[in-house]
């Protein structure tokens, strides 16, 4: 499991400084079987 997870969108209610994510879980899914980070989506994500 990931010591640090990091995140540059910090319109997320999540993110904390050092661009680091302060969630308690992380929930990403993905329609298809994903080869590239940009054909999956954070669930996780609330608005601040």
């Amino acid at each position: 499991m990931a010591k640090d997870v990091l995140c540059e969108v910090n319109s997320c209610r999540h993110w904390s400084n050092g661009n680091k994510c302060s969630a308690e879980t992380i929930y990403i899914v993905s329609k298809k079987q994903a080869s590239t980070s940009d054909e999956t989506d954070c669930k996780t994500f609330e608005t601040k």
